[in-house]
């Protein structure tokens, strides 16, 4: 049996990462999985394979899974009013279907 729940994903510098947990964790999720992330966007392209000290100026994929839709939107309010005037990033919002509910 499967029960709903949102998934946000949020896509970034990841010299904002720390910032961005840290709002994750205050709202209340349970927990996050967070990978390199690269692509082309408005702001050029970014390679996730950049080794050493350029590794801080690529970016991070963080995915949420939270029970309510209520509160990954806050925390996409969240993000997005505290960085994303000064950083990079783009966040969507995804109804899921997930098997255990009680981890979320």
């Amino acid at each position: 049996m499967t029960y709903k729940a949102t998934k946000i994903v949020i896509i970034t510098e990841k010299v904002i990462f720390d910032g961005v947990v840290k709002i994750i964790e205050e709202l209340g999720a349970s927990g996050y999985t967070a990978v390199s992330a690269g692509g082309k966007g408005s702001r050029g392209v970014r390679s996730s394979d950049r080794p050493g000290m350029m590794d801080v100026f690529g970016n991070v994929k963080i995915e949420v899974i939270t029970a309510t839709r209520e509160m990954a939107e806050a925390i996409a309010d969240a993000v997005a009013a505290r960085y994303f005037e000064d950083y990079s990033g783009i966040t969507y919002l995804e109804e899921v279907q997930i098997l255990r509910p009680h981890k979320f």
